[in-house]
């Protein structure tokens, strides 16, 4: 969100932000007025790399989002308070702040950086990793996905929500899943054809393409006369046990006249293999880093994976959970690269992954084409101004 910021305030809005602590001072320095979250909110981390299955793992995660959503509907409301903002936007995995703004009654959007769990009759349901389905058996198969997904969110959120939504003055919701809908703007951190075409899908989204961002500052020591083609390897910023990735793929190139540069905020470093331990930092600019790099070999995460197609550098996705199987497998859908399964992970699987990707440099040039048009920054900002504020 920060570029989308940084343009709003550029037009002559003035911004206040409700961030992790850790983030303060980088979001002082930028001149937004910023203030931490509760701190009951980041004492409750994500534990679903715990889980031994994906269904187990999704509910993990689902459920910390339900532990957090009294919290984070407490905290936005306090932050209204302070602030009684003319307009508010929220994240869409802060269930319970969706459900205060709603509840403000005034103008609000939910900023949504992960594939967008709306059901759509013209696409493949979210939350199973399934490729695009066509024919009768395809659309038939997405139906009734789509009817389970619904029961199931429905059997683990609606208790949660529906007393949330009680306290605040809010009517029920016919279905749980409905929490992710119900904002008058939706700013969609991606594009076509990344995202699948979805011509069902209400108004209110508007792909803006993603807004990447990162801290000023230079490269940490010992990369800046890096020389040679470069593999970017990145793990996921919440902890999520895919450390794995990155001595997987020091293994992989060992011998392929690449470079492997692994970033990994969540892993521990200390104590990895020599070999990988000179490969690792915790945090880098990824942008320098891309643009030597023929490949990206990414945890899935949507982020990082988007990054490198806006730059038009094809990725190997290794999801590991969470949102990380749909985002790999719209990176092989749209041939700007390939899929690895993190149960199939191991150097000889990798390294031809790593080869086939970078054939497909073509579909990831494309993807940062449709990134580049879709606007970015201004159009979201657009979006808030014509649709909110104006």
């Amino acid at each position: 969100m920060v570029p989308v910021l940084e343009e709003m305030r550029r037009r002559g809005h003035q911004v206040f932000l409700r961030t992790l602590a850790s983030e303060l001072p980088e979001m002082r320095r930028l001149g937004f007025e910023a203030e931490a979250i509760a701190a009951e909110l980041e004492a409750l981390p994500m534990d679903d790399w715990r889980a031994r299955t994906r269904p187990g793992a999704l509910k993990r995660a689902l459920k910390i989002q339900l532990r957090r959503a009294p919290l984070d509907c407490r905290d936005l409301e306090d932050a209204i308070a302070a602030v009684k903002p003319d307009a508010v936007i929220v994240d869409a995995l802060a269930l319970g702040a969706l459900t205060a703004a709603e509840a403000r009654g005034g103008p609000w959007a939910c900023s949504c950086p992960f594939p967008l769990p709306i059901p759509s009759r013209s696409g493949p349901p979210t939350g199973f990793g399934l490729r695009p389905a066509h024919g009768p058996l395809g659309r038939a198969r997405d139906q009734v996905l789509n009817s389970l997904g619904e029961i199931g969110f429905d059997r683990l959120a609606a208790s949660t929500l529906s007393k949330l939504r009680a306290e605040v003055g809010l009517p029920p919701l016919r279905h749980a899943r409905e929490v992710y809908s119900r904002a008058p703007l939706h700013l969609y951190m991606t594009a076509e054809p990344f995202e699948y075409p979805r011509p069902d899908w209400p108004e209110s989204i508007v792909m803006v393409g993603p807004c990447s961002w990162e801290p000023d500052g230079g490269l940490p020591a010992g990369l800046e006369d890096a020389e040679g083609p470069l593999v970017l390897v990145t793990t996921s910023t919440e902890f999520q046990d895919d450390g794995r990735l990155a001595e997987v793929a020091v293994e992989a190139m060992r011998d392929e006249g690449l470079r492997v540069i692994a970033t990994m905020p969540s892993a521990a470093i200390e104590g990895l293999p020599g070999a990988v331990a000179a490969a690792a930092v915790r945090f880098a600019p990824h942008t320098p880093l891309l643009r030597r790099s023929v490949c990206a070999i990414t945890h899935g995460g949507m982020g990082a994976t988007q990054k490198a197609l806006a730059l038009g550098v094809p990725v190997v996705a290794v999801p590991f959970g969470r949102d990380q199987f749909e985002v790999a497998r719209r990176v092989e859908a749209a041939r700007a690269g390939t899929f690895l399964s993190s149960r199939k992970l191991e150097p000889e699987r990798l390294r031809a992954k790593v080869h086939e990707a970078i054939e497909c440099r073509p579909g990831a040039e494309r993807i940062a084409r449709a990134f580049a048009a879709a606007g970015g920054p201004e159009t979201a900002a657009d979006a808030v101004e014509q649709r909110l504020l104006s």
